[in-house]
């Protein structure tokens, strides 16, 4: 496992050992897992499975239909 030393300005270290202790995590596995996070390839599993849970949001055609029309554009 690698090591990784870092310099934080104080406010900032302060915050992070706050949102560590709030997690129940060290400071070492709480900025891995940000790390993890930030590196991502793929959505998180609660994002996927939120597909399609919006089931009243207007669709586009329902969202333009008091924008009225658009001018003719000039030619080239």
């Amino acid at each position: 496992m690698g090591q990784v030393t870092i310099y934080l300005e104080e406010e900032i270290e302060l915050k992070m050992i706050k949102a560590a202790e709030s997690a129940n995590l060290s400071k070492s596995k709480w900025i891995a897992r940000l790390i993890q996070e930030k590196i991502a390839k793929e959505w998180p599993q609660s994002v996927i499975d939120m597909a399609g849970s919006w089931s009243d949001f207007p669709d586009a055609d329902e969202l333009r239909a008091n924008q009225g029309q658009d001018i003719a554009r000039e030619s080239f």
